[in-house]
């Protein structure tokens, strides 16, 4: 027989759950609450009848360019296919943050829900708004109020999703 290799485990008893399973329900928490942004920011564009951010198709672009690797395609086909990779960019990162969210709740870490949600929506906003600006694809500091509201807001939902989500893993 083979040696089995230890998990380690977080808890006590027959509920105890691996690194590995708190990272997969860190990846639910992630794609509830990458929903939950989308959601928003459809309603929001609902109600003020304003259109799509070209931000994730332009850092596509800027990445691409800056990586020397083209995409594919001529007209129409190609900004399909930038648009489509932007919007998967997106669930990417709502749904690799929400895995180390779920890290960090393995290693023992646990916070209160309004200092959670807050961490977790500051967290994205770095992580998703940090890039952009670095790549000169948009500077916040030039964003209006509206601006800023459009974009805190749904993820604030998202911080606000993960956190519950992940909570809700851990009750007994």
């Amino acid at each position: 027989m083979g040696m089995r290799t230890p998990v380690r485990t977080i808890g006590k008893g027959r509920r105890s759950i691996g690194v590995l399973g708190w990272a997969l329900r860190g990846a639910a928490a992630g794609a509830a609450g990458t929903t939950a942004l989308d959601a928003v920011t459809y309603l929001d564009m609902v109600v003020r009848g304003r259109g799509a951010s070209t931000t994730p198709e332009r850092t596509v672009e800027t990445l691409a360019e800056k990586a020397h690797v083209p995409i594919p395609g001529e007209g129409e086909t190609r900004r399909n296919r930038v648009q489509a990779l932007g919007a998967l960019t997106g669930l990417v990162a709502g749904v690799g943050i929400g895995v180390a969210v779920g890290l960090v709740h393995a290693a023992g870490v646990r916070t209160r829900p309004l200092a959670g949600t807050l961490l977790i929506t500051g967290g994205v906003l770095v992580a998703t708004n940090g890039p952009m600006t670095v790549l000169g694809v948009t500077d916040p500091r030039t964003w209006s109020a509206a601006d800023w509201i459009s974009d805190l807001v749904p993820h604030l939902a998202y911080g606000a999703v993960v956190k519950t989500t992940i909570d809700a893993f851990d009750r007994r």
